[in-house]
């Protein structure tokens, strides 16, 4: 057939060249403003949340469902079954991956999430680390032995910044933390480099008056309850969630474990669940704050998401 006169063959997608950057505390309204950022910008969304990150674990993650996300596609959700250990390098790996990828499509990545580090290990310059085992295995028979509150302690001594940013109970990042200020003789966020990044950024903030995030989380946490989220860990540590060293730490999923278990009564592991997530949440903001390239928008009782979505697209265009 003659195709002479079908025109000039099409050319290569012209790359997209910024990354966009949803970021704030849990229940701050992240997900949704990013959906329609990437429908405004013809991008997709790519997950920073370090939870989503495991296959299962919908209810507690507020992983939204696919009518929730609207056509846009999502990447790096579901990625690792609930047993294994996380591993920023390797979010590394698969996040610059996806976002190259995109990029080259000649579509925008809307990072998504509000896990601290992972932003971090997505766009800037930072390398990590390596391990010892014989240095890693004495810290976590510690923490095997006596919990993580002592060797929290120890981390508030050596690097009290890295020690505000990690939860008392999360010992597998408390052992990692000591595990490179050994190796190192520095503190672990001395490791942190400067706010550098390696990809064209910009980055949103989503901020909530405290006292109106306080009630969202609350709402959320019944949520979680109401739809089911004790037959989600049920279902899950049927597959090794008691044994992943990292997954059966999350807000929610820890508790709903301890309810099940008959550790305590419904009440008090939703409450806990509250409890802990409100100072999730403000250990996030202090991270996020600490950005001095972070555009904040909200914080006004009237703000709309409306509103917000017209002043995140001025400020991403404008950048």
């Amino acid at each position: 057939m003659n195709t002479s006169a079908a025109g000039p063959a099409p050319g290569p997608v012209p790359a997209a060249t910024r990354v966009v950057a949803v970021v704030g505390a849990t229940a701050a309204g992240k997900s949704d403003l990013g959906v329609a950022l990437a429908q405004e910008l013809g991008g997709e969304v790519v997950n920073t949340d370090s939870m989503q990150l495991y296959r299962g674990m919908d209810i507690g993650t507020a992983k939204l469902t696919m009518t929730e996300r609207q056509g846009v596609p999502h990447h790096l959700l579901d990625v690792w079954d609930v047993t294994v250990a996380a591993s920023v390098a390797e979010y590394q790996r698969m996040a610059r991956a996806t976002i190259d990828a995109l990029l080259a499509q000649g579509r925008t990545p809307v990072l998504v999430g509000g896990s601290g580090l992972y932003v971090r290990a997505a766009i800037d310059e930072l390398d990590f680390p390596g391990t010892d085992p014989l240095v890693r295995a004495r810290l976590e028979a510690e923490l095997e032995a006596g919990g993580p509150g002592l060797l929290h302690a120890r981390l508030a001594e050596l690097d009290p910044p890295a020690a505000t940013a990690i939860l008392p109970s999360n010992g597998r990042r408390i052992v990692r933390a000591l595990e490179v200020v050994e190796i190192t003789g520095k503190p672990f966020t001395a490791n942190l480099p400067g706010h550098e990044s390696v990809y064209d950024a910009v980055q949103i903030g989503v901020r909530v008056p405290r006292p109106e995030l306080d009630r969202r989380i609350t709402v959320r946490v019944d949520r979680m309850w109401e739809a089911g989220l004790v037959a989600e860990v049920e279902a899950l540590a049927a597959v090794g969630l008691r044994e992943g060293r990292t997954a059966s730490r999350a807000l929610g999923y820890q508790q709903a474990l301890a309810q099940l278990a008959g550790e305590c009564g419904e009440g008090e592991a939703r409450e806990e669940t509250v409890r802990a997530t409100k100072r999730f949440a403000r250990r996030q903001e202090s991270w996020f704050r600490r950005d001095p390239r972070v555009h904040w928008l909200g914080g006004e009782e009237g703000d709309s998401p409306q509103a917000l979505v017209r002043t995140a697209l001025e400020l991403i265009r404008g950048h």
